[in-house]
């Protein structure tokens, strides 16, 4: 049966085969119904964040790195015991108790500064937990091929959950309170898991499982290894130690950008609510941005640059932002340099990141990836967290801060142009090796 020429020209449009329109939108809505939830409740994260105190934020980030070191062992343990086809779904089923019990206890008492620290820590861990989970069942469902063509506009799906949380957070946080925006966000995030569902029977049809492609472990069975089976495997390969080099750089940068945002909106904007009001106004630019950007530009610079070029670009920029935040400091300045690292981490650094793990065994995927996405992630935000703070005790300013970021963009936009160019290889290889058993 012909495909009808309104769902063609759609294909066409997305960069994508016929057969790929259903699972990439699926793809799509899951990240959408994830970050909506997810940005529904960032706003009043980060005004939690500054009611715990500025001069705290580095122990909360400690706080946050300290509770992965707990986390992803569970989680490799789980996945050792339970089959790659369910594993998505007991993760996010903990997540979804996880905002329902909070539920309750931001109706009981909104207002207790340890409730905000916890819940600040705890959406920081799932945010990443729940993240690195979907990206790691897309690069199970889909293989290299189609990942540099779709994943740009999966990762639309994000940006637009992006723009509909906080604009559903304003709508309704007088009516729902804080406690019902979690709710509505519980009920987004068990919502993917019939998205899931028709990811991975495809998978076995069009996607990564197809007859034909590049061998894969069968998603029937658990991952293999212990607990610590996806760190050693990092440390083990070189590849994967690159990759963690580049998350950490990265966690760098942000965690830079992060720390005077906040500095600076607390001392331009006392009144909570003024506060959520900018964080939300920065979300609904960065992410219409990512979007257009995600929409119209990466899906059709992967394939004909290579994921080097998504890797190094962002951080380039960078580089040259903060040089000129070095000679002039400001908020205006600060906000646009961070609204382009946002901007440029969506639409590029994201997809081009997921990317690189499509060449990668099962376990790897899940279990390496986790680990370098959460563990390693927020390792990089508590350590360049305590760096910031030692900074800003020698007094000398935004200055410094600016020039020590200029030189980890620099170091990461190189290491990501190489991270990109090995991926391109081990796909290659991949491709010749279906090529040759098939024959």
């Amino acid at each position: 049966m012909s495909t009808p020429s309104y769902l063609h020209r759609l294909s066409l449009a997305l960069n994508a085969r016929d057969d790929e329109l259903r699972p990439a939108m699926c793809g799509f809505l899951l990240f959408l119904c994830l970050f909506t939830g997810y940005f529904m409740l960032r706003p009043i994260r980060e005004s939690m964040g500054i009611a715990a105190g500025v001069e705290n934020l580095q122990w909360l980030f400690t706080a946050t790195f300290l509770v992965m070191l707990v986390a992803v062992p569970l989680f490799a343990w789980l996945s050792a015991r339970v089959p790659r086809l369910r594993l998505v779904d007991w993760v996010y089923g903990f997540f979804v108790l996880n905002l329902l019990m909070f539920v309750e206890l931001f109706q009981f008492d909104s207002d207790n500064v340890w409730l905000a620290r916890t819940f600040y820590v705890w959406i920081s861990v799932y945010n990443l937990f729940v993240v690195s989970v979907g990206w790691s069942l897309m690069a199970d469902v889909f293989d290299s091929e189609q990942a540099k063509r779709l994943f740009a506009f999966i990762a639309a799906g994000a940006s637009t959950g992006g723009l509909l949380g906080p604009a559903l957070s304003a709508l309704l946080i007088d009516s729902l309170g804080a406690s019902g925006l979690m709710f509505v966000a519980a009920v987004l995030l068990g919502a993917t898991l019939g998205l899931k569902r028709t990811l991975m029977r495809w998978r076995e049809t069009g996607g990564a499982g197809r007859p034909g492609a590049a061998p894969t472990q069968s998603p029937q069975r658990p991952l293999t290894g212990n607990p610590f089976s996806g760190m050693t495997a990092v440390f083990r390969s070189p590849y994967l130690l690159g990759i963690a080099g580049f998350v950490v750089l990265l966690a760098t940068v942000s965690t830079f950008l992060y720390f005077e945002q906040a500095r600076l909106v607390a001392e331009l904007f006392p009144d909570r609510q003024a506060q959520v009001r900018v964080f939300g106004t920065i979300d609904f630019i960065v992410q219409a941005g990512a979007l257009l950007s995600q929409l119209f530009i990466t899906g059709r610079i992967a394939p004909k640059l290579g994921i080097g070029a998504l890797l190094a670009i962002v951080p380039l920029i960078m580089c040259i932002g903060f040089v000129g935040l070095a000679l002039a400091p400001g908020f205006a300045i600060l906000a646009t340099l961070m609204i382009v690292r946002r901007i440029g981490e969506y639409a590029f650094v994201r997809p081009g990141r997921e990317m690189l793990f499509t060449p990668l065994d099962a376990e790897n995927k899940y279990k390496a990836k986790n680990f370098i996405d959460t563990v390693v992630y927020r390792g990089g935000d508590a350590v360049s967290g305590w760096i910031k703070t030692a900074l800003d005790m020698l007094g000398q300013g935004a200055g410094l801060v600016a020039l020590i970021g200029a030189g980890c963009a620099l170091l990461w936009a190189g290491l990501g142009w190489r991270l990109g160019r090995q991926a391109d290889h081990r796909r290659d290889e991949l491709e010749l090796e279906a090529g040759v058993a098939e024959t």
